[in-house]
């Protein structure tokens, strides 16, 4: 063990974590209407302790157990079976790595939750989310960081996928997903409402900055240089992507607005994931001023011209984000094209069949969407009971 780098990754789970719980309810919460803003947190909140137990059951062992098929890792590690206090993985204590990767477990079907909000039924939610981190998430991370089929000695040769942090295992799985249960949804009734408090959506966006240091330099499993240049590019990448998404809205728009320099900076942050342990700051400058740009026009794609009520955009923002930085490894040399396109198709098929069955087999248990009545009156209210502002504001 090497008491260095589990201190920093002692860190950086906290700093995971604390993407979720707050920023991400926060950032989602400001982007919503008023009577719905608890029911967003309930969301966030609600998936963030089911994906931990549930990952403690048995996401861990699908993801990172011992099995050697390349498709998943077995169940000899449910419930952190043979995980004790001395048990190593690299220099970190095992359970260290467990509780760092349960974060990302924690965050990637939250970052769903943008998606559906403001009419989706609550238990849908919860069994949906259980079921896709386990069937989806868990295997895939399997695939790509656990030594399954799509890593170095895989399907794609010596030099299999490089995904650093998540473009492919975190922001295109999401991503896809939030898409196809948008689809199924079908439109808010009432969807052209503003944020009722963009204040949130900065806060929330700033903790979302902060809090992917860790993501990000935390995936380096190391406190050494390659975790200072992970966090440094991440930074410079979420700086550019910010000035160009509001660079952008200016000229089409003739006004920069705070949520839009903030989308931006996620947008940046999406982008520069999967690549942050292999390109440098220059490389990232390039990322973030392309993300900035790319990520805004594939909002305009999906509301305007495809018409998918994407509530608060995590396709265009995570999956093409993702998916951007993904292909971005191959064109700046530090990965091979045919893994990295070669991955991200898989993984999209995969996430794809995946989704739809779940959402199928879901809404057959319990109800997809609340009713007309419901998603009138709002969420807080109609399905927790509670209220945080007065209706009419």
């Amino acid at each position: 063990m090497n008491a260095a780098d589990t201190a920093w990754i002692m860190t950086a789970t906290a700093l995971v974590l604390f993407m979720t719980l707050p920023g991400l309810a926060l950032f989602y919460g400001g982007l919503v209407r008023s009577r719905n803003v608890l029911s967003v947190f309930m969301h966030t909140y609600g998936v963030a302790c089911l994906m931990s137990v549930l990952w403690f059951f048995a996401g861990y062992s699908i993801a990172f157990g011992p099995d050697t098929s390349g498709l998943w890792g077995g169940l000899g590690k449910i419930g952190l079976s043979g995980v004790t206090a001395d048990s190593l993985s690299g220099t970190l204590p095992e359970i260290l790595f467990f509780a760092f990767q349960m974060t990302f477990a924690v965050i990637t079907p939250a970052l769903i939750v943008g998606a559906y909000v403001e009419r989706i039924g609550f238990g849908f939610v919860m069994l949906f989310s259980g079921l896709w981190m386990l069937l989806c998430y868990a295997p895939v991370v399997h695939w790509v960081w656990g030594g399954g089929f799509l890593a170095d000695g895989g399907i794609f040769g010596e030099v299999g996928v490089r995904d650093f942090a998540g473009g492919i295992v975190v922001h295109e799985t999401a991503g896809l997903a939030a898409l196809i249960l948008a689809v199924f949804l079908g439109p808010r009734l009432n969807h052209n409402t503003p944020p009722h408090n963009p204040g949130f959506v900065m806060i929330g966006a700033a903790m979302l900055w902060v809090g992917w240091f860790g993501f990000n330099g935390g995936s380096q499993l190391a406190a050494d240089g390659g975790a200072a240049m992970a966090i440094t590019v991440t930074h410079i990448s979420a700086a550019t992507a910010s000035l160009t998404w509001a660079l952008w809205e200016r000229i089409k728009f003739g006004k920069a607005s705070l949520v839009g320099i903030v989308t931006g900076t996620i947008a940046g942050l999406a982008s520069i994931t999967p690549a942050s342990g292999f390109v440098g700051p220059w490389a990232a400058l390039l990322i973030g001023a392309v993300a900035g740009i790319l990520c805004q026009e594939a909002v305009v794609l999906i509301r305007n011209k495809a018409k998918i009520d994407d509530t608060l955009d995590v396709f265009a923002v995570h999956g093409v984000g993702g998916i951007f930085g993904t292909i971005m490894i191959a064109a700046l040399g530090a990965g091979s094209w045919a893994a990295q396109l070669g991955s991200l198709a898989i993984v999209g098929v995969y996430t794809t069949v995946v989704t739809v069955v779940l959402v199928l087999v879901c809404k057959a248990i319990t109800p997809l969407r609340v009713s007309k009545e419901v998603e009138v009156n709002g969420l807080d209210l109609s399905v927790h009971g509670e209220r945080a502002y007065d209706l009419s504001s």
